[in-house]
């Protein structure tokens, strides 16, 4: 995850990630990988399962106590891109509890380890590996969400 931007006050901590968030339930899911590797594509997808946009390609992360929250950079918000269409306004949320890191590659371990963890500003959120071109990255992410996503 490549960290753009960091900002750090007395009780305000930011940083910039190059992540699409998405969010259902009052939780988001941080989408992480490099150029190209179907974040935006996997958000679209899941958005057609009830997902809300939170921010494509750029996500704004906040730390509130021990929690992280996502929102958009204010020049991309409500904005998602699709390949081979363009840029679409969408519905969108912010300020969400991020509870879920979905790390995109196509290595992927057959059983990975459960209790996977990754830090940002300080604050462990679970970690899945996906690959975002498969058919069932939407329903990996619904299900690792439901299952090992933190609750808020």
């Amino acid at each position: 995850m490549t960290q753009h931007r960091s900002t750090t006050g007395p009780r305000l901590s930011a940083e910039t990630v190059h992540a699409s968030a998405v969010a259902i339930d009052g939780r988001a899911v941080l989408i992480t990988g490099p150029s190209g590797s179907g974040k935006s594509d996997l958000a679209l997808r899941l958005l057609d399962r009830g997902f809300t946009l939170v921010s494509d390609d750029q996500t704004i992360v906040k730390k509130d106590g021990e929690r992280l929250l996502a929102s958009p950079p204010p020049t991309i918000a409500g904005k998602l891109e699709i390949r081979g269409i363009g840029i679409i306004d969408v519905e969108r949320v912010e300020n969400i509890p991020v509870a879920l890191l979905v790390e995109l590659t196509s290595d992927i371990q057959r059983l990975p380890d459960d209790s996977r963890e990754r830090p940002i500003l300080g604050v462990e959120l679970p970690l899945i590996t996906i690959d975002a071109m498969t058919a069932s990255a939407p329903s990996k992410v619904a299900l690792a969400l439901d299952r090992m996503g933190l609750r808020f």
